[in-house]
């Protein structure tokens, strides 16, 4: 009989390990659920948002692809609660805008808004605003979009080694050729000033009247080509080429990323 007491005593151990572990397994189950729940409430918001962002995209004249929006930040319905949002990504794909006439081209236009500010009801009835502490803009704008503005028969543009280059006919004192070079770059008053100034052309008359000529058609491309009117105020501070086109970077503080209502 003395060998059952220890078995005996051993059952509310079992029973407050199994106790234990059933409330583990409960606080996990809802820790699951919240979730769950966080990220459905995250989709209506980014659904929400995206509506809104496409009725803004469009008072502008411009046509893109339905808005991607990413809002970030952990839990979502917390910051909710608060109104503030630590992160939203807001993604437009094949952008379609126009400059003095001509159509350009955005490929991709990525928007980072960081320390947003916006009501439940304003989400709920897209009504109100939504503030963006910090805007940060990453657009692509296509070489065919650009080289049409030159308005040179045959003109390309591309990137080599991190240089904007370009490939173009022309005809020198009767003789057709085609001409090569890269260009520099910068920005200023929303325009991206072009200086072709290394053109080379194989087959050039050695002449000095055909240099001239040369560095006058490099003088001629040279110009100052207007960007786009990109959203959320955004002004434009960098351009780089890159190999899927030229890659234009902005900025803005304290804007509207949505079309009030």
């Amino acid at each position: 009989m003395a060998e059952a007491y220890p078995a005996y005593e051993d059952r509310p151990r079992r029973r407050g390990r199994k106790v234990l572990i059933g409330f583990v397994v409960l606080l996990l189950v809802l820790a699951g659920l919240l979730a769950v729940a966080d990220r459905v409430a995250a989709g209506v918001a980014e659904r929400a948002i995206a509506d809104q962002v496409r009725q803004q995209v469009a008072k502008q004249d411009v046509q893109s692809a339905p808005p991607k929006v990413d809002v970030g930040g952990f839990p979502f319905l917390t910051q909710v609660i608060a109104g503030r949002y630590q992160h939203i990504s807001i993604v437009l794909t094949d952008v379609q805008g126009s400059v003095q006439g001509d159509a350009v081209r955005v490929p991709r236009l990525d928007v980072d808004a960081r320390n947003v500010t916006a009501s439940l009801d304003t989400l709920r009835s897209g009504r109100g605003d939504v503030i963006a502490e910090s805007v940060d803009g990453r657009a692509t704008v296509a070489y065919d979009s650009l080289a049409k503005m030159l308005d040179r028969p045959g003109l390309t543009l591309g990137e080599r080694d991190g240089k904007l280059t370009v490939t173009a006919p022309a005809d020198i004192l009767g003789v057709k050729l085609t001409v090569h070079g890269t260009a520099d770059l910068a920005v200023a008053n929303g325009k991206v000033a072009l200086r072709f100034n290394e053109l080379t052309a194989e087959g050039l008359p050695n002449l000095p009247l055909a240099k001239t000529l040369l560095a006058n058609y490099a003088r001629s491309i040279s110009v100052k080509v207007p960007l786009p009117a990109l959203p959320f105020q955004l002004s434009v501070r960098k351009v780089e080429p890159r190999p899927e086109g030229l890659v234009v970077t902005a900025d803005a503080q304290h804007v509207p990323i949505n079309s009030a209502g």
